[in-house]
């Protein structure tokens, strides 16, 4: 019995934009000569399509009102694509459309694929632009009715038949098609050398758009795959990242800490339009102390605006009353009298069990006291001058960061051969940063989680 012959399913869909619901969809079966088979259909996406996508696509909510829901077409669509390669303009997206519909009814929905831009980038290199509109005016291809599914998946049909007449496509298709390519993963607009060209190492990463516009930096302790999980997730957040992703740059750090205060800096730099959480300006609060009536040592935290004498500033309520816990917990303390629980006689913290018994007069107030300003004494000194030492980006280098007076100052990298006898001999090689109240969330983590700081630091 002979060896059954490849096919392929060539594919467009329209959708409503924003949680891209399916409103028409057509599928060319192709038997790598000619087309056998074609399904086209307007789709009920079961919500409105905005104005934008009408004046778009022509397709609007009066079009689809008697058109069948997806469920209703999904055993036709689930046949005419089996056991064939599903191929389509930018193959992620109408795949995640398509198959975020079958799973919506249950079903599962898988097909090996293959993208007709990124096939367009190998086999006919040098054209300014892979759009299909444009690449088909530079490949005279006829693309009649623009931006609907069936005149787009016809135009696809053309362009994927000039792909297959190459003299170098059974080699380039056997490529993309190999289990563990990454072709049918990458954005259409990234070429496979830029990510074969990122390192598994930490440090920070730049996605950019066609026009070397930055739109989103990370940190990741393995860059190669931090970046590959971005491919593979399909939130629509991602997924609208990932068509916009032309290009990425990368800065090794050597460290997961560098990597998070270089991360910091370059989104505060540049504030790409994927990094939203960054452009919030955080409310400041802050950490104080006081005494009460009893002669009791408190600890509290409230807005910045509205703390006397701050020991510690945070960035988000979160993250105050997480670091009094921590407080409380390494110094022994009472929660009670450390405001993490109000309006009761004797402290019960679901988590912490340091009290001594101060609120329920176990213990004496000048006991308490010892510990509670040895708590304060530590916040109030914790921002004092540290070089916190770091692994560099090679074997051959070390990576600081500089704590002077109470301020971060950036961070560094020296080879290992250089002579540092003082503070002034790391100068010469600081990176010099701004401190913000995400660094000062960082470092301060740090300093309060190492039981052993000094391990940390340069010695002189």
């Amino acid at each position: 019995m002979g060896k059954s012959k490849t096919t392929y399913t060539i594919i467009d869909v329209e959708t409503t934009g924003r949680g891209n619901e399916i409103t028409e969809i057509s599928i060319f079966k192709h038997d790598g000569e000619k087309v056998l088979e074609e399904f086209t259909s307007l789709v009920n996406p079961n919500s409105l399509i905005p104005d934008y996508i009408t004046a778009l696509t022509g397709i609007d909510n009066a079009m689809v009102a008697d058109a069948p829901i997806f469920a209703e077409i999904a055993e036709a669509v689930f046949s005419i694509t089996e056991d064939s390669i599903f191929v389509a303009h930018n193959v992620n997206f109408d795949y995640n459309v398509i198959r975020n519909e079958f799973r919506k009814i249950d079903m599962d929905f898988r097909r090996r694929k293959l993208c007709t831009i990124r096939l367009s980038r190998v086999l006919f290199p040098g054209f300014r632009s892979y759009s299909l509109g444009k690449l088909c005016v530079s490949m005279n291809i006829d693309l009649v009715d623009r931006h609907r599914a069936r005149g787009d998946a016809e135009a696809t049909v053309t362009l994927f038949e000039k792909l297959l007449a190459h003299k170098n496509s059974k080699t380039v298709f056997a490529d993309f098609l190999k289990k563990g390519s990454k072709e049918a993963t990458l954005p259409s607009h990234l070429p496979s050398a830029i990510f074969d060209a990122i390192p598994n190492g930490p440090g920070i990463y730049y996605f950019k758009n066609k026009k070397g516009k930055i739109i989103y930096v990370g940190k990741a302790i393995n860059l190669k795959k931090r970046v590959l999980g971005h491919f593979y997730d399909k939130k629509e957040k991602e997924l609208d990242l990932c068509r916009e992703t032309a290009h990425i740059d990368f800065e090794l750090s050597g460290s997961d800490l560098v990597a998070r205060l270089m991360e910091d800096a370059a989104i505060k730099h540049h504030f790409p339009i994927y990094n939203q959480a960054a452009k919030r300006v955080p409310k400041p609060y802050a950490v104080f102390s006081y005494e009460d009536r009893q002669g009791i040592e408190h600890l509290a935290f409230n807005t910045l605006k509205a703390t006397p004498n701050p020991l510690q500033i945070f960035h988000s309520i979160r993250d105050c009353r997480l670091y009094l816990e921590q407080v409380c917990e390494r110094f022994e303390l009472c929660p009670k009298y450390c405001h993490l629980q109000e309006n009761v006689w004797t402290c019960s913290h679901y988590k912490l069990t340091t009290c001594k018994g101060v609120c329920r007069e176990e213990e004496s107030v000048a006991s308490y006291n010892e510990r509670a300003n040895l708590a304060i004494n530590y916040m109030a000194n914790s921002n004092q001058n540290r070089i916190l030492k770091e692994k560099g980006r090679h074997l051959e280098e070390e990576a600081f960061v500089l704590i002077k007076n109470g301020l971060y100052l950036g961070y560094g990298f020296v080879e290992k051969s250089e002579q540092i006898i003082n503070t002034d001999d790391l100068e010469a090689f600081l990176i010099p940063q701004k401190e913000t109240t995400e660094i000062q969330g960082i470092l301060r983590k740090l300093l309060l989680e190492s039981s052993n700081v000094q391990a940390l630091v340069y010695k002189f």
